[in-house]
Order: C-alpha cells, then sequence, then structure tokens
C-alpha cells in the first residue's frame, strides 16, 4: 500500500468523523426539562412548592419551551406530592401553562370494551396540565404486575384517546402526547418482535412522538443508537423520538449523542447532573456538548446562565455543594492543575468556561502544577493580582513540593493555610541576590 493511498484512507475515514460533527451541528435538538422533577428525585432533600415556584420563570427565562412540572404517581395517587399542589397553583392562580408537561400512566382497557383511566390522567384533567409524557412498560419485568401484553395492545389506543377527549392542549389546541418507553432498551434487547410491533401500533396514533429510557444506565452507546435506528424505521418524521439515559456505567453522554446520530429528536432530562440514580445526562451536559461542536441552536438558551443555573438547582436540591468533580458542572471542571489543560476559544472541540457562564480557577497538584497555575491559587487565596507571584518564586516553590514528596510529606497544598506556608518556604529559600552586582 503506497504512501497516498494510506493517506486517502485516513481522509475517508476522518470524513466519516466530520459527517457526524455536522449532524450534530446542524441539530436543532427537542428538549423537555425535567429540574422540577428529575433532579428532586434523586435528591436528599426534596422542592417544597415555593422552591418550584421560584424555579419555574428561571427554567423559562434560561429559555426551554417544553418544561415538565412533575409526575402524577402512580403507585399512591390518593397521597398528593409537591408536584400536585404545584399544579393546582399554577391553575388555581391562572399562571400560564404553555409548554408543560406531566408524565402519567396508561388506562386499562377490559376485554369488555370498558376503559378505566390511570388516576393520574383523572389528574392531568383536573389540573389542565395541557401536554403529557403518558408511560408504558413492554419488557417482562416492567410490564409484571401492571398487565400483560393483550391488554397493553388494547389499552394504549383507548388511553390516548381519553387524553385527547379530555384535554386542552398549548392554546385550547390538541395536546402534545409523547408515549414514554420506560424499559425501552431493556425491551428492544429482550424482545425485539414485540417492541417492533408496539412502535407499528404507535405509529397509527395521534401522538406527538415517543420517549425511551435506558433507565439504569447500563446499556453501551452503540446499543441505544441502534434502538433509536430501529424506532426511526417505524416512526418517520414528523414522529420525535426522545431520549432519557441515566449514569449507570458512565455512557451516559455518549449514548445521548449516539441516539442523535442514529434519528433521535432530543432528550429529556433535568438541567443538574443529579438524577433518580447516580446521575443522568443532564440537559446542562447536552446543551453544552452541542455549543462544542458549534450547533448555533444553541444560542437560543441563555448560556451565560447554564453553569450558574444547573450548579445552583442542584445546590437547592441537595442543601450541599455540587460534587467538585463533575463535567462540565463541577467545581472542578474549570480549576486548572495545569496551564497546557486550559480550553480556549479559538480551538476546535474546547470549551472555555466563559461560553457557559463560568470562569476559570486553579486547583494546586504537587505532581503536576506549573508556575501559572501556583500564580493563579495565590491570587484566588491572597487577592492579590497573579502578575506579583514571580516565576522565581513559583518556581522555588515546584522544587519545594517535589523534594516533600521524596521526603514522604503529603501535604494539601491546595489548601489555603498550606499553600501560604509553601509560599512564605519559597521566599526565604530563594538565593539572596547578587548585591555586589
Amino acid at each position: 500500500m503506497t504512501t497516498t493511498h494510506m493517506l486517502d484512507q485516513a481522509r475517508a475515514i476522518l470524513a466519516v468523523a466530520d459527517a457526524k460533527l455536522e449532524k450534530l451541528r446542524n441539530v436543532r435538538p427537542y428538549l423537555i426539562d425535567l429540574s422540577l422533577r428529575e433532579n428532586p428525585v434523586g435528591s436528599a432533600i426534596g422542592q417544597t412548592l415555593a422552591d418550584k415556584l421560584a424555579i419555574l420563570p428561571k427554567l423559562r427565562e434560561f429559555g426551554f419551551t417544553n418544561i415538565s412540572l412533575g409526575t402524577l404517581d402512580y403507585a399512591m395517587p390518593d397521597e398528593l406530592e409537591v408536584d400536585d399542589d404545584f399544579m393546582m397553583y399554577l391553575r388555581d392562580n391562572h399562571i400560564d401553562m404553555t409548554g408543560c408537561f406531566a408524565f402519567t400512566a396508561m388506562g386499562i382497557a377490559a376485554p369488555d370494551g370498558t376503559f378505566t383511566p390511570d388516576a393520574s390522567q383523572l389528574k392531568l384533567a383536573a389540573y389542565t396540565v395541557p401536554n403529557t409524557v403518558h408511560e408504558i412498560y413492554l419488557s417482562k419485568l416492567g410490564m409484571q404486575g401492571n398487565y400483560d401484553l393483550p391488554t397493553l395492545r388494547r389499552s394504549l389506543p383507548v388511553s390516548v384517546q381519553w387524553l385527547h377527549d379530555n384535554m386542552r392542549g398549548d392554546n385550547g389546541g390538541k395536546p402534545r402526547i409523547l408515549i414514554n418507553i420506560v424499559d425501552g432498551c431493556d425491551a428492544f434487547s429482550e424482545s425485539l418482535e414485540t417492541t417492533c410491533e408496539i412502535l407499528a401500533l404507535l405509529a397509527t396514533l395521534p401522538i406527538e412522538g415517543i420517549t425511551m429510557e435506558d433507565d439504569r444506565g447500563t446499556y453501551l452507546p452503540f446499543q441505544v443508537g441502534a434502538y433509536v435506528a430501529v424506532a426511526r424505521n417505524y416512526l418517520p418524521p414528523p414522529f420525535k423520538i426522545l431520549v432519557h439515559v441515566h449514569s449507570g456505567a458512565g455512557f451516559e453522554n455518549a449514548s445521548v449523542m449516539e441516539a442523535l446520530l442514529n434519528g433521535a429528536d432530543g432528550a429529556w432530562g433535568g438541567l443538574p447532573k443529579r438524577a433518580a440514580v447516580i446521575g443522568h445526562a443532564s440537559l446542562a451536559e447536552l446543551i453544552a456538548n452541542l455549543v462544542r461542536v458549534g450547533n448555533p441552536y444553541m444560542r437560543t438558551y441563555r448560556l451565560d446562565q447554564l453553569l450558574p443555573l444547573a450548579t445552583g438547582l442542584q445546590e437547592l436540591d441537595e442543601m450541599a455543594p455540587v460534587p467538585d468533580d463533575l463535567p462540565i458542572v463541577g467545581h472542578n471542571a474549570y480549576r486548572l492543575s495545569l496551564s497546557f489543560f486550559a480550553q480556549r476559544a479559538d480551538r476546535f472541540m474546547d470549551l472555555p468556561p466563559e461560553a457557559i457562564g463560568g470562569t476559570y480557577g486553579y486547583r494546586v497538584c504537587p505532581v503536576i502544577s506549573d508556575s501559572p497555575v501556583l500564580a493563579g491559587r495565590l491570587a484566588e487565596v491572597t487577592g492579590k493580582p497573579p502578575s506579583i507571584f514571580g516565576s522565581d518564586v513559583t518556581t522555588q516553590m515546584i522544587r519545594l513540593m517535589r523534594r516533600d514528596l521524596r521526603a514522604g510529606e503529603r501535604i494539601d497544598y491546595d489548601e489555603p493555610t498550606a499553600l501560604m506556608t509553601l509560599y512564605e518556604r519559597a521566599l526565604a529559600s530563594l538565593p539572596l541576590p547578587d548585591v555586589a552586582a
């Protein structure tokens, strides 16, 4: 194989990657924000009615046009939740619910044709929420204790029709109904034939589209992408396909990207990382990553508020700081340990913190930190400009950290008191100036 031929092959391989980037740049994602539900579900604290009333206008101001107000509990519908109080408050005080959703469960049609709406459907209509994400299960384990496949087949069309007959959508129009396959990835992996049969049924119903979950976050990105591609074959545009992926195995954001590349229209999730399990592919991460690839539609959002809003909401839910090492929104995501790691606005695929409402900070790590990082951290601690901390003293600080480690001393130099002690030691150990010169 000649050098020219190998180079042509390299160009062809990279052209495939470039085509994927171009697709991500041009997608106008359909997003449903769940910061009022997804995040408090996994929180040790939760949200009060007052919290939710304060959060809703912030989500609208940020730029979300589709917002879930909550889930109308299926297991204990008689015991109301804050979500119920919230929707009743919005209704009773005539607060605009345009673009708002609530999650509901499917009603049941008996073999004789008698239909019993789920309690969540009755609440949805009573609360005048205009749109819904209507949830079903397709795997054997998911259906167990809820319904069997024949019941699902006959109930789903009737349940959707009940929603049309009993809801008023945005501005008095038709409600937007998305069918969420809660166990979507499980269903595809367990029974392709059954799942495709239900997708074909959904294609005949008056719905806006579907959403599907990897609710434990255990499927690999290429599997999620493949399941989306199959669903797209059954549900061509204008049907919408959204995904929701939890952080079970660390694949979540890659899975959402694979879903978009394979025909998904968007995703739903909270703005913060916190979710029902250990986290999820949050909308903050998705928006930030689409900004990273140059997607112009992200300019519809208040990107200068993305970082402070996402972290502020999580701190509200947890009554504790955001974990330092979360990507994108964690405190350490933009604290440099080495100046070489800085992301720049003029470099492809970088996302400097200023692009999402943040600023760079500094974190001293004795094995790697260089002079700019030490000067930056000293400036943070002292409030003085970094320029006053010359390379002579910061270089000496590096030498001392190395010597300490070699001597078996393990010190957290990032801690302000330890940092200033190190600085004083460095000053004291610098060679005296040659006064004779």
